[in-house]
């Protein structure tokens, strides 16, 4: 098996959350060593935002595989001291620290680019490091609600914030490739440039096709459930056993056939008031009509077995234990075993497959596990360990 292509890499991150343990999660998954500093007495505190996963938080498991934990008081002098020890022979540093600390503590962008000349430094803000809101702190359903994205999530009756962190996700997904693209860039031209990556403005690039539509269409994309906004048909309806199942039409060769092999409609086809895609939003009241009237004659698998035979795309709603079960998972091998404190459990391995290189699925470490080796390696006696410990160091 290759080496991985992080292999030598060295990222130090004072973390916390979901969106830069998510972009270094992301680094440790191709080989690079991730030192994860978090807070004395307790460490990163999404490590307790819920206890499900044999004691441990189902957020923080996800995100911290395959790193090493160090405690460390970055607010104190000895602490910063290590710190810059560490950071002296790393290749990236991680930070999202709440607005204005990094610059407190030294450890913004141009501080470091100061004095580490070949140091990637990546800032992971809320709502980016200048502007009116630089100073207000962001947690992702803010984020969901500034964007617009919860006035977008729902039902004609009620918004809805989006089920998972979506703006921790979009701006950790962004941190990460922009730390790729400044290696990249660092190895080609010697220069290491600085990334930053704001929630907000991570989750408003996701945000951009309702903000055309809005922009030129007058009106923004109405809120109605599990249905495409401006797509029909193309959403979820229930089959006559209760199984709901969604489907999509992307074409007018789909629309010909699901008129003439689903709905047994095949006068539809050239109905003036679904003749296009737009006349079929328009007019999406009518033409829901029908296909409720020919779900309710059917059971969930033979509509799917129907809409599968007529070549449309199809898909029974399932909940989150249904798709834990999902054969796609299984059969394809994506769960693999992960150590955490105290026990082993399943999880997936990284969505992107390099040929040639296996997952790296390396522990979840408990808060501090690595500290004294760390410090070891750093030159720290026994001594000075127990000494630091005492004083709330580590």
């Amino acid at each position: 098996m290759a080496e991985l292509p992080l292999s030598g890499v060295t990222v130090v991150s004072v973390e916390h959350a979901v969106a830069a343990p998510f972009a270094t999660r992301q680094l440790a998954d191709l080989g690079a060593r991730v030192i994860k500093v978090e807070r004395p007495g307790g460490g990163d505190f999404a490590r307790r935002y819920d206890t499900t996963v044999h004691g441990q938080s189902s957020y923080f498991v996800w995100l911290n595989r395959s790193k090493e934990s160090l405690t460390l008081d970055v607010r104190s002098a000895r602490g910063r001291e290590i710190l810059h020890e560490l950071l002296a022979g790393a290749d990236v540093f991680v930070q999202n620290l709440a607005p204005g600390a990094a610059g407190r503590l030294g450890l913004d962008a141009a501080s470091l680019a100061e004095r580490y000349t070949s140091l990637i430094p990546c800032t992971i803000s809320g709502y980016g490091t200048s502007g009116p809101w630089a100073d207000r702190k962001a947690y992702d359903l803010l984020v969901q609600c500034q964007t617009g994205l919860v006035s977008l999530t729902g039902t004609a009756e009620d918004t809805a914030r989006v089920g998972v962190s979506i703006a921790d996700i979009a701006a950790g997904t962004y941190a990460y490739s922009g730390i790729l693209t400044a290696l990249y860039a660092r190895a080609t031209t010697g220069v290491a440039r600085a990334v930053e990556v704001s929630l907000f403005d991570a989750l408003a690039e996701w945000m951009s096709q309702p903000a055309y539509y809005t922009r030129h269409g007058g009106t923004q994309p109405p809120r109605i459930g599990a249905h495409h906004a401006t797509i029909a048909p193309y959403g979820a309806y229930t089959a006559a056993d209760g199984r709901q199942v969604l489907f999509s039409i992307q074409n007018e060769r789909e629309w010909a056939a699901l008129c003439e092999r689903f709905l047994e409609r095949p006068d539809l086809v050239d109905d003036p008031r679904f003749a296009t895609a737009s006349d079929r939003v328009a007019h999406r009241d009518q033409l829901d009509v029908v296909i409720v009237e020919r779900f309710r004659r059917s059971a969930g698998g033979e509509v799917m077995k129907l809409l599968d035979d007529a070549g449309i795309a199809n898909a029974g709603v399932n909940d989150v234990r249904a798709f834990v079960g999902h054969p796609v998972l299984a059969e394809r091998d994506r769960w693999h075993d992960l150590d955490i404190p105290g026990a082993v459990v399943p999880a997936l391995q990284p969505p992107v497959d390099l040929a040639g290189i296996g997952p790296r699925m390396d522990p979840v470490p408990a808060a501090g596990e690595h500290t004294e080796r760390i410090l070891t390696e750093l030159g720290r006696g026994p001594a000075e360990i127990e000494d630091l410990r005492a004083d709330g160091v580590i």
